[in-house]
Parts: structure tokens; C-alpha cells; sequence
């Protein structure tokens, strides 16, 4: 199957006892799916805690930056 099949990409977050004392360890650029338009993904990232902090743009490519309910940052 393709990357959205049962063997597509997959990413695995495990809880830790301690909390976050620094930068974040990783940080996840994620792309929608070709059929999901950028714009209903950033309402369903807002609406599941999300907190849009900055954007940015690199020649035609552009991105915004979110954290989540912990602080970790992210972009879509």
C-alpha cells in the first residue's frame, strides 16, 4: 500500500515520567495529505490544543509554526 496505507509512514510517541527541562529533542515538519487542503488541517490542530507562535517561508515553500499543549514546537 501507499504512505496512506496500514504500511505507510507511521510515528510512535511514547509518554516519559520527567517532564521537559530543555529545547525540544525533535522537531516534526508534517505535510497534509494531497486531499486534506492546509487550511482544515490547521483547524483541527487548533482545535486539539495548538497554539499558532510564528511562520515563516523559504523561496515557494511556506510554513507555520505551532506548539502543543506541552510547548513542543511543530510546523505544517
Amino acid at each position: 500500500p501507499g504512505a496512506d496505507g496500514p504500511d505507510g509512514p507511521r510515528i510512535l510517541f511514547q509518554d516519559v515520567p520527567e517532564g521537559k527541562t530543555v529545547k525540544n529533542r525533535i522537531h516534526l515538519d508534517l505535510r497534509p495529505p494531497r486531499d486534506l487542503e492546509l487550511d482544515e488541517l490547521r483547524t483541527q490542530v487548533e482545535s486539539r490544543g495548538a497554539t499558532r507562535v510564528g511562520s515563516g517561508n523559504q523561496g515557494p515553500h511556506h510554513w507555520v509554526v505551532y506548539t502543543d499543549p506541552e510547548g513542543n514546537e511543530f510546523c505544517l
